[in-house]
């Protein structure tokens, strides 16, 4: 075992009762340990990526005053705050995490036992189930004062924000590959509109920031192993205020598509309105009512914006030489930006269906 995790561990209570220790999960950007104590069972050591969150005192301030606020809500409705939500175990000093003597920050939180998680949705009732989880973490949240959460990743869905960097990237043109994707460009600069949707809604005030998740993939999700029902959402490092829609959009990209992310097969993808539904209607029985009208009138276009935000961050850094996105092969982030496209050109064929359906469960 490292010296700096013995320094850490150290930092917490019964550490003497440490029975096993081991690597865990396939996370790729926080390095996570299971620790398995005897007597008390089985806790998550995690160490935060320094390179990606710059600031993780913040991240960490974020985390501790949600997951408290959830846990006091779920606790009031009668629910079991101990499998319901994450719950940081605090250092010998009461603190919610430990910076050890390189700089590094760490965090433990109690294990969830007797659950599972699925990396691709393969029916409909378990991406209703995600739905419902995703809906159910923000109208927990619902009255959760936004404005005490830093901004852990600047601009992070800010599209507009995005689309300057996608324009700087195609005008600075490091390789040459401009001149081989003008189509792909040429896609998303016609459909500039749609980085303005959101932040002309919040200008207005027709729509409120609120507490978002930010990668709501259906791996962040513990599902209960018996039941197969969604239990507790998960990986909260990208908690920040944000736009219902994106965390309802982001879901909808990544689970509702008949192919992968980066398939090269376009026949392959399309939105699958089936799974559409299912997440929709889960997503607003649990939240439904703490949305205003403008929020669900356009929380549809959440869907094809997330899509749009992606593709051009794909795009770009294709044409910027594959800094950003690790890469397997050739041309691989230009496989995802064409998925993409692919995605938000059948989104805007279904573009009616998908506000009927939405209108549907209100």
């Amino acid at each position: 075992m490292k010296s700096s995790i013995i320094e850490v561990l150290q930092q917490y209570d019964n550490f003497a009762e440490l029975k096993e220790f081991s690597e865990y999960g396939n996370g790729h950007i926080n390095d996570t340990y299971l620790l398995d104590y005897e007597g008390i069972g089985k806790i998550i050591l995690q160490k935060i990526n320094k390179s990606i969150f710059k600031e993780p005192k913040k991240l960490m301030e974020n985390i501790a005053l949600v997951t408290s606020f959830l846990r006091d809500k779920i606790e009031k409705n009668g629910g079991d705050p101990d499998r319901e939500t994450l719950n940081l175990i605090k250092t010998k000093d009461g603190q919610s995490f430990y910076e050890d003597s390189k700089g590094d920050i760490w965090r433990a939180y109690n294990f969830i036992s007797d659950t599972i998680c699925y990396e691709q949705v393969t029916n409909a009732k378990e991406f209703y189930e995600s739905g419902f989880a995703f809906g159910n973490f923000q109208n927990l949240l619902a009255d959760f004062p936004v404005n005490k959460l830093s901004e852990v990743i600047k601009n992070f869905h800010n599209t507009e924000d995005r689309f300057v960097t996608f324009k700087a990237q195609i005008n600075e043109d490091p390789l040459g590959r401009v001149k081989d994707v003008k189509e792909e460009i040429d896609f998303f600069l016609n459909r500039e509109e749609y980085t303005h949707i959101f932040n002309r809604a919040l200008a207005n005030n027709e729509i409120s920031l609120k507490v978002t998740h930010n990668d709501t993939k259906l791996n962040n999700i513990l599902f209960d192993k018996d039941t197969k029902k969604a239990l507790c959402v998960i990986d909260l490092d990208t908690i920040m205020p944000g736009v219902a829609a994106f965390d309802f959009g982001d879901s909808i990209r990544f689970g509702a598509n008949k192919g992968l992310e980066d398939e090269p097969d376009l026949s392959k993808v399309g939105l699958d309105i089936e799974l559409f539904e299912a997440f929709t209607r889960g997503f607003l029985e649990a939240c439904g009512k703490s949305l205003n009208k403008r929020e669900i009138e356009i929380l549809h276009m959440g869907a094809i914006v997330m899509t749009y935000e992606c593709g051009i961050r794909f795009l770009g850094d294709y044409i910027a030489g594959d800094k950003y996105f690790k890469i397997a092969r050739e041309n691989h982030n230009l496989d995802r930006a064409r998925t993409q496209i692919k995605l938000i050109s059948d989104m805007e064929e279904h573009i009616e269906e998908m506000k009927k359906i939405v209108e549907k469960y209100i």
